[in-house]
Formats: structure tokens, sequence, C-alpha cells
């Protein structure tokens, strides 16, 4: 398996099983129904470790923008993979959310509210307020990363046996950070989905929110892009 379709995989079973818990939670009438925000944290934190270990030996599994910017800035992945590597997430997050799509469609058919059908996509601020909500992407990329390169082995990304520890990482920042922004920390896992959510044909479904869809994408790049010099200040 190449990298490339390494990453696109990993990627795509990342969105599948995370997008796929808030739908789980979220949507009416599932087995799941409004069982709450740990189930959501927790999910993704399962999400991020099936993602990981099972490509890690492939590409590196780092299924993240933020995180492949990042590991280039400090030397650790080579510039000249970064382009194949974002084309790869970008593929693999959009698979996930039409899978996931498919998954529930019964549901999204039955669920009237349109915010919680945009919500299994996409993240949004619990407060609107621009400025907050970059603090706040920054912060939590910010903590992903450091933890990302204090655990990614030299010069590849991530390893089969830091999936645990990435995926606690993940479920302490959910727990503690994400309730302001629903934690996105991830420009492939906000946009790729939010992607599909303009262009599947989900009935009654309100605007895919591009207002605010710029802000989950370069405030995690500026965050992991932080990190990476904090690290390197340290290192």
């Amino acid at each position: 398996m190449s990298p490339f379709l390494g990453e696109l995989i990993g990627t795509a079973l990342l969105i599948l099983l995370g997008d796929g818990v808030v739908a789980n939670v979220v949507l009416k009438n599932t087995k799941g129904s409004n069982s709450g925000w740990i189930v959501i944290t927790f999910g993704w934190a399962m999400a991020v470790f099936v993602g990981v270990f099972s490509v890690a030996a492939v590409s590196g599994a780092h299924l993240n923008p933020a995180v492949t910017v990042a590991l280039a800035a400090v030397g650790k992945f080579s510039w000249a993979n970064v382009p194949t590597y974002l084309i790869a997430q970008m593929l693999g997050g959009a698979l996930g959310a039409l899978l996931v799509w498919l998954q529930y469609k019964s549901h999204f058919e039955m669920t009237d509210d349109r915010n919680l059908k945009l919500a299994v996509f996409c993240t949004a601020p619990q407060v609107r307020s621009p400025l907050m909500s970059i603090v706040s992407e920054i912060i939590g990329t910010f903590v992903l990363v450091f933890g990302v390169l204090s655990i990614a082995a030299p010069e590849v990304g991530l390893g089969a046996v830091s999936a645990l520890p990435v995926s606690l990482l993940v479920l302490a920042i959910g727990l503690s950070l994400g309730g302001t922004t629903g934690y996105a920390i991830n420009p492939a896992r906000d946009l790729a989905p939010r992607l599909m959510h303009f262009i599947l044909p989900i009935p009654n479904k309100r605007d895919s929110d591009w207002s605010y869809a710029w802000i989950p994408v370069v405030a995690p790049i500026v965050g992991g892009l932080l990190a990476a010099y904090v690290f390197m200040m340290l290192s």
C-alpha cells in the first residue's frame, strides 16, 4: 500500500467512526440517540485509535494536515511529500463522510433539526465569536500537535504503538477543551465532510455554514505551527 492510499484509508476510517458516533448520538431514532458528549468524545478517541493503528506502518498515520505541516516544520517529514498527504487526507475525509451518510441515511430523513444534521459532518461554535473560536482551535490543536511531536517516531510520524497515547490525547482534548467549538483540530476532519454536507442530497438540510468554515482550517494550522516552534525550542 502506498503512503497516499494509507493516508486516504486512515482518514476515511477516522471520519467514518468519528462522524459516525456524532450521527449515532444526535440523529433521531438511533440506538445511541441523546447519549451525550461523553459518548461523542470517547467515540472520536476510538476513531483516532483505529485510524492510526490501521495505517501507521504505511504512512505514519498523520490523518491531519496540521500534523503533516507540523512534522515537516520540525524536520520529521519531507516538505516535498506534504501536498500528497494533504490531498489524501481530504479525499479520505470526504469518503468517510459519504459512508456515514449511507450508514445513517434513514435517520437523516427522520431528523427534523437541520443544525443537528450539519453537526454530524462538521463543527460549529457554541458562542458565535470568531476571535474566541480561533483561540479555542489554536489551543486545542497546539495540545494535539505538541503531544504528537513528543510521541512521533523520528523522520516518519506515528507508529502503531502510538495509537493508544494519541487516542487518549484526543479524548483529553475533547473532554477538557471541546465544549467551545467542538474541537475540529484537523482541517481535513472539518472541511472535507462539510463539502460532503453541501453536495449530498440530505433532505431539508440547512446551509453548510461557510462563514465559519475557514476557522477550523486556518486555526489548526496556526496551532500546529506554534506547537512545532515550541517543540523545536525545547528540543
